[in-house]
């Protein structure tokens, strides 16, 4: 009986000190498995900067199970992780950062899960070591924000450490659109889902791939690709405005015209107005930057453009 082809993917960006480290924790899981699965390990070079292209180049000259994509430039992980899955060969396909803060070690745990019946296994982050506050307090806000507003279920902590089935993998490769955040596409899919729970050790080398100004557009754009509640927002606080403006104009007549303001209140004309042209502007520049976000996200889409360009395919 052949034995399975497994897909690793992982996107490197300037991550010339922890990838042969990682290489060398992955090799030792993958080697305890070999007798079961064949594997194929794709990096994503996503417009590194160092010396990493280097170091893939002599990993592929030792390990033939290694493959690269090198991009053109930088593209960022979402679409990094997105070329490897497409083309990913493998009947799973397991994505994890080279970064070490996905533990190579829990990948036979994910194949025990996928070989139980379970065609998404997600990995889901209990604690990061030594994660600062504002990291901290940003993921909790993004995961109960989707989780309020999104119109797919999203689970707290859950990381693009995962594997996926050849099926989802398949019904993925469909997606077209450029502002994406890899994770919602595939819990949109649905599937049957299964969890991993770990504790993402401190990263060792470098600094983050993403910044927090490159966090939250990613948190934005998630909001907007996978909710339609801040555009509905527009309309509920449109509603909001024209019941609480016209409850307060009767109170104002009321007071000045039928009870002769016996709270001594004395709203004057000009105050009155300006407070209400204050207010209805300020809400309506709210409204419009709400839609401003989605027709930029439809501009995205129309526009057609590839949605990455790949310098070098190596040993595929």
């Amino acid at each position: 009986m052949p034995k399975k082809l497994i897909s690793i993917v992982s996107p490197v960006l300037n991550e010339e000190k922890s990838l042969p480290l990682f290489t060398q924790t992955l090799w030792l899981v993958l080697t305890d498995l070999k007798n079961k699965y064949d594997f194929e390990v794709i990096f994503v070079d996503d417009g590194s900067k160092d010396k990493s292209s280097e170091i893939l180049e002599k990993m592929m000259a030792r390990l033939p199970e290694v493959k690269c994509l090198e991009f053109s430039r930088n593209f960022g992980k979402e679409i990094a992780l997105s070329a490897g899955i497409n083309h990913a060969k493998g009947q799973a396909v397991i994505t994890l950062d080279a970064d070490l803060q996905h533990p190579p070690r829990l990948i036979p745990e994910f194949l025990q899960r996928w070989e139980k019946g379970a065609e998404v296994v997600i990995g889901l982050r209990q604690k990061t070591q030594k994660e600062s506050l504002t990291k901290r307090l940003g993921s909790a806000l993004f995961y109960r924000l989707m989780r309020l507003i999104g119109e797919t279920e999203v689970l707290a902590g859950e990381t693009d450490f995962r594997l996926i089935d050849r099926s989802v993998a398949e019904e993925f490769n469909r997606f077209t659109e450029r502002g994406r955040l890899t994770r919602g596409l595939i819990d949109w899919l649905g599937f049957k889902r299964d969890t991993v729970f770990f504790e993402a050790p401190e990263r060792r080398f470098g600094r983050p791939g993403y910044g927090l100004g490159q966090l939250v557009r990613l948190g934005l754009a998630s909001c907007v690709s996978h909710s339609l509640f801040p555009l509905k927002l527009a309309g509920y606080l449109g509603l909001l405005i024209t019941l609480s403006s016209g409850f307060l104009g009767f109170f104002m007549f009321l007071n000045r015209y039928l009870i002769h303001d016996p709270f001594n209140l004395a709203f004057s004309n000009i105050a009155m107005l300006a407070v209400f042209i204050l207010f209805l502007i300020g809400i309506v520049l709210v409204c419009l930057g709400l839609m401003a976000l989605y027709i930029a996200n439809i501009h995205l889409e129309v526009t057609n453009r590839p949605i990455y360009v790949i310098r070098k395919k190596r040993n595929f």
